[in-house]
């Protein structure tokens, strides 16, 4: 009741400030003002182009300029300075980072859709995202939709709903070529080419990444090669293929405890542990235009991701070979046409998906030797159809509407390699629904104030379908897990006021049922009965002179368990406040570019701390700066990140008798 009240005193505060901010409608004269902000247009909120100021929804992008003018490495450094998302990189190389939008903790990954040029690639285990299988110099922008998005997406679209967008191929010809070096022995080398000729064009490109890391073991090599295709044979018809091979190593040089973590903080319990991957796939599509019936989209796509988790132990060695094979079809049509003379765009579309994984584990004893122990076998089928309609009610109202029934069905085995013993067999089969209802009022032309309210679900992934039996010591399904369902409320507006300068204010509540979460003294994946989130995501954009802009934001949220057994405890992991401002400085020469960020994450709960016995992970801030000068094809550049050498971490979690806090350093 009381965080109720506190979400209606919110509401109320922000209409206030929408009446006292909407000015008369337009800007006609400031249109053409140097440096005016331009409306963009985004794809991640409805699958199809549309102007961002439509979506009923908090939705950002990050532009190529924002990438050049950044001093990231990877994609997730990009992010980590966003509104509303939290970043947990374990190693701090990129690769297996926790991205986390709305405040879902440990279980960020499985909450966050991520998309790569409107492709899933959520893995359907735990094995995460890895985020760096699109190089950041192929970054041409980043989509970020706070809140949920499962009736377009279905499921693990629960917090939110990150888009990458590679660059596209240009029939023009040209070949883009550089060098980086850095601390801990870090370097890389990236050429890209692309040409073409009018309605052909096509594009290729190859890069190694390497650094030592941080820490001992902390080593990162990345080899990548992706290429595109775009064939336009008539005005109604376009077709495109593209794939991409993505191969990387990296050691895991483990937690280190409190007092490792102060005197030792760059040494590595797990001196030899390490994996080794490789992920591919290839995609092929085409957008038709049907005249005055619409138009049909669709991408057929396969992709293989094959693992090896290398450990090493002088007396228990042991090896895991994790190998999953997916095949997509995401066929939709788009029926944009006036209805009663209004403005309409109604969404069809089915996403059909089938996983097929193999998970090898090898043991040895007192020997480097390793001897087949277990296969695990799982065959996820997915199938969904949804549909959503946006109306023009009246003129600059729009209304939307959705929904989206989605089935899962799960074939699991387990077989004990040396017995050819078949320990689990089963079948687990689900189907949830989803719906979403949202208006948006554009009384400004690039102005909107917008509200909505959506229900989304989240499946148990293929880990969390099985747990060990301790009395038997053998696997079972874990029967009682149920699937995690929500229902989300969002109101929020973005403002223009001069065209060089916006704002955005979005207000959030997210009521959860049945959350799915690993339970360290239960040493299972259970279902927490109730949980909540609410918050405030705010942010701003102004152009103070013509070549110097401030960007900056502000995010306010709370996750707490709302039911036994851990009643008003917070969520771990989720940090109640998050701040980022921005300095970006043009031809400070001619040529010559500066920027600067500072990113502050607050204080939270360490993972698997559900009980929230133990001391917080330390808040922490950040410096990152750059300096960059171009002339003609030509730019070099110097950047520093952490300028001031701050020592925290990103990642904390309690030790396994809940008494102990264990941390992995960050650079």
């Amino acid at each position: 009741e009381m965080a109720q009240r506190r979400i209606k005193n919110l509401v109320c505060v922000a209409a206030a400030a929408v009446l006292l901010a909407v000015p008369g409608r337009g800007h006609a004269d400031d249109a053409a003002s140097p440096g005016a902000l331009m409306e963009e247009v985004v794809v991640t909120g409805s699958r199809i182009e549309e102007r961002r100021t439509r979506v009923p929804a908090n939705i950002t992008v990050i532009t190529e300029e924002d990438i050049r003018a950044s001093n990231a490495k990877n994609v997730v450094e990009l992010l980590r300075r966003e509104e509303g998302v939290v970043v947990r990189d374990l190693l701090g190389i990129g690769r297996t980072a926790q991205v986390d939008l709305r405040g879902f903790g440990e279980t960020g990954s499985s909450n966050t859709l991520l998309l790569v040029d409107g492709r899933r690639v959520n893995p359907i285990d735990l094995s995460g995202i890895n985020w760096n299988q699109v190089p950041i110099d192929q970054v041409a922008r980043i989509e970020v939709l706070r809140g949920t998005g499962t009736v377009l997406y279905g499921d693990n679209a629960v917090g939110g709903v990150i888009n990458i967008i590679t660059k596209a191929p240009e029939e023009k010809f040209s070949v883009n070529t550089s060098f980086t070096a850095g601390s801990f022995g870090r370097h890389k080398e990236q050429v890209s080419v692309s040409g073409g000729r009018p309605g052909l064009a096509a594009s290729a490109n190859f890069s190694y990444d390497s650094t030592d890391g941080y820490r001992e073991n902390n080593h990162y090599r990345a080899k990548d090669a992706a290429g595109r295709l775009r064939y336009d044979p008539t005005e109604l018809l376009s077709l495109h293929v593209d794939f991409a091979h993505h191969s990387d190593t990296f050691g895991l040089p483990g937690a280190l405890n409190e007092t490792d973590y102060i005197t030792k903080r760059r040494s590595a319990p797990n001196p030899f542990d390490n994996v080794e991957s490789e992920d591919s796939y290839i995609r092929t599509g085409f957008e038709s235009a049907a005249g005055d019936y619409g138009t049909l989209l669709g991408e057929l796509s396969y992709r293989r991701m094959n693992t090896k988790s290398d450990f090493p132990d002088p007396f228990f060695p042991f090896l895991v070979e994790n190998d999953i094979e997916t095949f997509g079809f995401t066929p939709r049509f788009v029926f944009d046409r006036p209805f009663a003379d209004r403005g309409n765009t109604f969404i069809i579309g089915t996403d059909l998906y089938r996983s097929d994984q193999t998970l090898d584990s090898f043991l040895g004893i007192f020997s480097p030797a390793l001897a087949p122990s277990g296969r695990d076998t799982i065959e996820r089928t997915s199938v969904g159809f949804y549909a959503t309609n946006e109306t023009e009610i009246v003129e600059n109202v729009l209304f939307s509407v959705g929904a989206r029934t989605e089935r899962v069905k799960d074939d699991l085995e387990k077989k004990d390699v040396p017995t050819g013993t078949i320990e689990l067999k089963d079948t687990v089969k689900s189907r949830e629904n989803a719906f979403s209802a949202g208006i948006s009022y554009l009384y400004g032309e690039d102005s909107t104030l917008f509200a909505r309210a959506n229900r989304s679900f989240r499946y148990p992934l293929t880990d969390e379908l099985t747990q060990f039996d301790l009395t038997t010591f053998t696997t079972v399904i874990n029967s009682e897990l149920k699937p995690q369902t929500g229902r989300h409320y969002d109101i929020g507006v973005r403002h223009s006021f001069d065209r060089r300068f916006q704002g955005r204010l979005t207000l959030f509540r997210a009521e959860i049922k049945n959350e799915i979460f690993f339970d360290p003294i239960q040493f299972s994946n259970l279902n927490h009965p109730e949980t909540l989130r609410h918050g405030i995501e705010t942010g701003f954009s102004a152009r103070v002179l013509d070549n110097v802009t401030l960007i900056g934001n502000y995010t306010y949220q709370r996750a707490k368990f709302e039911a036994e057994p851990f009643n008003g405890n917070y969520v771990p992991a989720v940090p109640r406040h998050k701040a980022a401002v921005g300095l970006r400085v043009g031809d400070i020469f001619p040529g010559l570019s500066f920027s600067a960020d500072y990113t502050v994450v607050g204080a939270s709960h360490l993972i698997s701390d559900q009980a929230n016995q133990l001391a917080k992970l330390d808040r922490y801030s950040l410096v990152d700066a750059k300096l960059s000068y171009r002339k003609g094809p030509m730019e070099a550049f110097v950047g520093v990140n952490n300028l001031l050498d701050k020592k925290y971490a990103q990642y904390g979690v309690a030790g396994a008798a809940g008494t102990t806090r264990n941390f992995y350093p960050a650079p």
